[in-house]
């Protein structure tokens, strides 16, 4: 759980259309829900997906910052327990703290692997675990004490996700992999804070030899520039 991560849009490079969505969709009504109610409320469940290291948790906490909300980040495995039952109760505790610390947002990082397509062949723990999630998500979009609560998946496999849970995230945010401008933001975002010697044209070469290369691997190639010219 965190209060108010410090993060803000700008901090995101690229992804113009995801943010102005989610700061229309979710980020206002977390802070005006006297407003957004009725015909006007917006759903309670947001879906980001696509490749990965395209933004998906960083779009999650800023949502969480911008609307002064507290930042639940989960995943399948904690979730999930050896102990029969245990998974259902862990799901509602969940629920139950994030509404005691409205505006929350919960985001769900690979929400493929905890709810994943049920088969008859599941174990009996893990499909009632996955109902339990799912009761919550509808409560959290009936109950009255709930108007300041929203929960956002993120997947690389939004196809293995159950279709109950599609359902249930009727907005739904591709997140592509970052453009050359993007590319040079975050490029230059990570060596602004480490004294280094790269020219504006070796930043400009380090972008355009990224192509369409997610966040870390950008990274990575600053870090081995960054080594190559200070020996």
């Amino acid at each position: 759980m965190t209060i108010r991560p410090q993060i803000s849009w700008d901090d995101i490079a690229g992804l113009k259309f995801a943010k102005q969505t989610v700061i229309e969709m979710v980020v206002w009504p977390l802070l005006r829900p006297d407003i957004f109610k009725g015909v006007r409320e917006p759903p309670k469940g947001l879906l980001l997906f696509g490749p990965p290291g395209t933004g998906k948790t960083l779009i999650g906490k800023c949502i969480a910052a911008q609307a002064n909300a507290t930042f639940f980040s989960i995943s399948a495995s904690s979730l999930t327990s050896k102990w029969v039952g245990e998974g259902e109760k862990l799901v509602r505790a969940l629920f139950t703290v994030a509404r005691n610390h409205q505006p929350s947002v919960v985001f769900v990082d690979e929400i493929d692997s905890l709810l994943s397509q049920r088969s008859v062949t599941e174990h009996e723990s893990s499909r009632k675990m996955k109902t339990e999630f799912l009761v919550q998500m509808d409560g959290a979009h009936t109950h009255k004490d709930a108007n300041r609560m929203v929960i956002i998946g993120a997947t690389n496999r939004p196809q293995e996700l159950d279709e109950a849970a599609r359902r249930r995230m009727v907005k739904r945010i591709y997140l592509p992999l970052p453009t050359m401008e993007a590319r040079r933001f975050i490029v230059s975002k990570l060596v602004s804070s480490v004294e280094h010697c790269l020219s504006d044209a070796d930043l400009d070469c380090i972008a355009q030899r990224t192509d369409v290369e997610m966040k870390k691997n950008i990274e990575q190639k600053c870090k081995k520039k960054k080594t190559h010219r200070s020996i």
